[in-house]
C-alpha cells in the first residue's frame, strides 16, 4: 500500500495529515489522489460511505488552489447541513498549515448574512447545500463564475432528496472548462444523467463493486410480526449492552416516536430528523459523539452528516422506500477499518426486499433469532461481571469500608456475590421471565409486493370503504402510507389496500376499528371531507375479496335471481350524500365521493348491498392534533 508521501502531496498537507494521525491512505484515496493531482480531468468515484471520500477530493483541491487569492476557486456541494459542516471542518483540518486558507460552509438554518460576510472576506473554497447555494447565487451574494474545481459529494443522495434542478442551475453558472469530481456510494440513472451533462470524458474509479457494501460490515435480519417491531428493537439493544448505534426509520414522525419510547423505557436515546432546529440537531450530535446518547434514531436525510467512527451497530427499524439507501445506512458502521453490524427488523412480507438489497450490495443477509428473555438476562449479567472485573479500584472508598463490612459481616462470599449481581439480574429477569417468542417463520411472502403486507386477517379483520382514490393522487402504496401515518399504525397494520379511480378499500385488525372510525370523523384532506365506513369483507367466487373484485362501475349477474343489479362494491360511495353541519351551523349536503350521481340510496338499499355498513361511525368530534 502507498503512503501519503508517495501520492505526491506537498509538505503543508503532509503536516496536516500527521497532525490528524492518518498513517496510510484508504483505497479510494490511493486511487483518486494521484489522478486529481497530476491531471486536469473530470472524475467519477464510486465508493461506500465511510471509506474516506472527503480526503480523496479534499487533498487534491487544497493543493491545487491558490491560497494567496481571494477568488472562489473550489465549490463542494453536499446534501445536508451536517455533512456540509463536516466537510468544511475536515477541509480546514487538512489545510491547517496553508496560510491564508478560508473555507466557508453555506447551509440553511443559519444566518445568510453571516455566511455572505464570510464569503466576502475571500473564500477560496465554498462547501454548500444546494438549496442555500442557489439562494445566495440568486441574491448575488456569491460568485462562482471563476471556479476551477467543483465536487458533487454524495451525489446519489442529493438527487434522491430532489436537488436535481438546483444542482443543474448551480453548475450551469460555472465555467465550462472547470474540473468536476463526482463522488457517490451508488450510481443510479439520475447520477449518470448529471455526469453526462456536466462532465467531459470523466475517468471512473470504483472501490469494490458498484453499490457494494463494505467488507467490514456483516448483515443480519430478524423476522417478527409488524406489531412486535419495537419490542424486537429493545431486545436487540438489551442483548448488546455496549451498543453504540444508529437506528433508521422511514419518516420523521416514526423517528420521533421511537426515540421518545426508548427514552421513556430507560434507554439512552435521541432523535435526529428534519423537524429539529439546527441548534437542536447540533446538541443531539454533540451528545451522540460524546456517547451521552447510545442509540440515535434518525431519518436517512438527517443521518447523512453523521461522521462517527465507533458506531457498533446500524439497526434498520424500517427499510427505506429506496433500496439503494441501504448502502448508505450500513456505511455508518464498520468505518476506519473497524467492524460493524447492520441489523434489519422485517416482517414476512419484507423479506423479498432483502433479496433485492442482497443483489445490489453483493452481500448475503444472515437470518438470526431475536434473543429470548433468559438469553438477555445472561448477557446482561456477564456484561456487569466483566465491567466490575475491569473496574479500577478507587482508594477513596477505604473510608467507607468499615461500615460496609459491618453491614455484610454475616454474609458469605457466595451470598455477597449473589446479592450484588441480583440487583441487576432481577431487573431483567422480572421484565423478561414471561416474555413471548417474537420470532416468526417463513418469508418471501406477499405476491403483491406489500399490498396485503404480511398480516392476514384471521376473521377478526375490519374492512373499510374510503372515498379517495386514483383521482386524488393515490395508488395502493401511497394510500397505505397515508393511512399508516394518519392513524399512527405500523406499516403492516394496514393491509388489503385496493385503490380504485374515485374510492378505495383497506383492512385493519378488528381492534383498530374504533380508532379508524373515530379519526376519520369530520376529517379533511386537501380541503375535502374524507369518509370512511365499515364494509363486509365477503369472499367472491374465485377466492378474491369483494373489495378487490369490485369497483369497475360495470354490471355483473346476480348468482340466483338471474337479474342484474348494481352493487355498492362496484359503485363509488360518493353517490350517497351525508348530512353535515357547515361552519355556520346550518345543515347542508356534502358529497362524500366524486358526486357523479344525484340519486340517494335509501338505508334499506344499503343494507341489502354487498358492502353493508356494520358499524355506525362515532359522532364524537375528531381529536385535536
Amino acid at each position: 500500500m502507498s503512503t501519503f508521501q508517495e501520492l505526491g502531496l506537498n509538505e503543508e498537507l503532509l503536516k496536516g495529515i500527521s497532525d490528524l494521525g492518518f498513517e496510510t491512505p484508504s483505497e479510494v484515496q490511493e486511487k483518486s489522489i494521484p489522478i486529481l493531482l497530476n491531471e486536469e480531468t473530470d472524475l467519477v468515484a464510486l465508493a461506500q460511505t465511510g471509506t474516506g471520500k472527503t480526503a480523496a477530493f479534499g487533498f487534491p483541491m487544497l493543493q491545487k488552489i491558490d491560497v494567496s487569492s481571494r477568488t472562489t476557486q473550489g465549490l463542494i456541494l453536499s446534501p445536508t447541513r451536517e455533512l456540509c459542516l463536516q466537510i468544511a471542518n475536515e477541509m480546514k483540518a487538512y489545510g491547517k498549515h496553508l496560510k491564508g486558507l478560508n473555507v466557508v460552509a453555506i447551509y440553511g438554518g443559519s444566518s445568510i448574512t453571516d455566511q455572505a460576510r464570510e464569503v466576502k472576506r475571500g473564500a477560496q473554497i465554498i462547501v454548500a447545500t444546494p438549496g442555500r447555494m442557489k439562494d445566495m447565487i440568486n441574491r448575488r451574494l456569491v460568485d462562482i463564475t471563476k471556479i476551477q474545481y467543483s465536487v458533487l459529494d454524495e451525489a446519489d443522495e442529493m438527487l434522491n432528496m430532489g436537488f436535481k434542478e438546483d444542482i443543474t442551475d448551480i453548475l450551469s453558472g460555472t465555467p465550462d472548462d472547470k474540473n468536476t469530481w463526482l463522488f457517490s456510494a451508488t450510481m443510479p440513472r439520475e447520477v449518470s444523467v448529471i455526469a453526462k451533462k456536466f462532465m467531459n470524458n470523466p475517468q471512473e474509479i470504483t472501490v469494490g463493486h458498484k453499490n457494494e457494501s463494505t467488507s467490514t460490515v456483516s448483515h443480519e435480519y430478524y423476522m417478527v410480526n409488524a406489531r412486535d417491531r419495537y419490542q424486537a428493537l429493545k431486545r436487540l439493544a438489551d442483548a448488546n449492552p455496549e451498543i453504540f448505534s444508529v437506528i433508521f426509520c422511514r419518516t420523521k414522525r416514526d423517528t420521533q416516536k421511537v426515540a421518545e419510547n426508548l427514552i421513556e423505557d430507560g434507554y439512552s436515546a435521541g432523535a435526529l430528523h428534519g423537524d429539529l432546529s439546527q441548534n437542536q440537531r447540533d446538541i443531539v450530535m454533540k451528545q451522540f459523539r460524546s456517547r451521552q446518547i447510545q442509540m440515535l434514531v434518525a431519518t436517512d436525510v438527517a443521518a447523512r452528516g453523521i461522521d462517527v467512527d465507533d458506531i457498533t451497530h446500524v439497526i434498520n427499524y424500517q427499510l427505506s422506500d429506496e433500496i439503494e439507501t441501504y448502502t448508505h445506512r450500513s456505511g455508518r458502521t464498520g468505518r476506519a477499518g473497524k467492524t460493524g453490524v447492520s441489523m434489519v427488523i422485517v416482517s414476512k412480507s419484507e423479506v423479498r426486499r432483502l433479496r433485492s438489497i442482497e443483489r445490489i450490495i453483493n452481500k448475503k443477509f444472515e437470518l438470526k433469532e431475536v434473543p429470548n428473555g433468559m438469553e438477555i438476562c445472561e448477557v446482561q449479567l456477564m456484561a456487569l461481571a466483566n465491567k466490575i472485573h475491569k473496574t479500577e479500584i478507587n482508594e477513596e472508598i477505604d473510608a467507607y469500608l468499615p461500615a460496609i463490612n459491618e453491614l455484610f459481616e454475616d454474609a458469605t462470599k457466595d451470598e455477597l456475590i449473589k446479592k450484588f449481581f441480583s440487583v441487576e439480574f432481577t431487573r431483567f429477569f422480572n421484565y423478561y421471565q414471561k416474555a413471548k417468542n417474537l420470532n416468526v417463520t417463513g418469508g418471501d411472502s406477499g405476491r403483491d409486493g406489500g399490498r396485503n403486507s404480511g398480516r392476514q386477517s384471521s376473521g377478526n379483520g375490519a374492512r373499510y370503504f374510503i372515498n379517495v382514490g386514483e383521482k386524488d393522487g393515490f395508488d395502493w402504496m401511497k394510500l397505505k402510507d397515508f393511512l399508516k401515518e394518519q392513524l399512527d399504525l405500523g406499516r403492516d397494520d394496514v393491509f388489503k389496500v385496493d385503490c380504485k379511480e374515485t374510492f378505495s378499500f383497506f383492512n385493519t385488525e378488528k381492534e383498530q376499528q374504533e380508532k379508524v372510525l373515530a379519526f376519520f370523523t369530520d376529517f379533511k384532506h386537501n380541503g375535502r371531507f374524507v369518509n370512511v365506513e365499515i364494509t363486509e369483507d365477503k369472499p367472491s367466487r374465485g377466492g378474491r375479496d369483494r373489495g378487490r373484485s369490485g369497483g369497475g362501475g360495470g354490471r355483473r349477474r346476480d348468482g340466483g335471481s338471474g337479474g342484474d343489479r348494481r352493487r355498492h362494491g362496484d359503485k363509488p360511495r360518493g353517490d350517497r350524500r351525508s348530512r353535515r353541519s357547515d361552519d355556520s351551523g346550518n345543515k347542508g349536503d356534502r358529497r362524500s365521493g366524486s358526486g357523479n350521481s344525484n340519486n340517494r340510496s335509501s338505508r334499506s338499499d344499503r343494507d341489502k348491498s354487498e358492502f353493508k355498513t356494520s358499524h355506525s361511525r362515532p359522532t364524537r368530534s375528531r381529536r385535536k392534533d
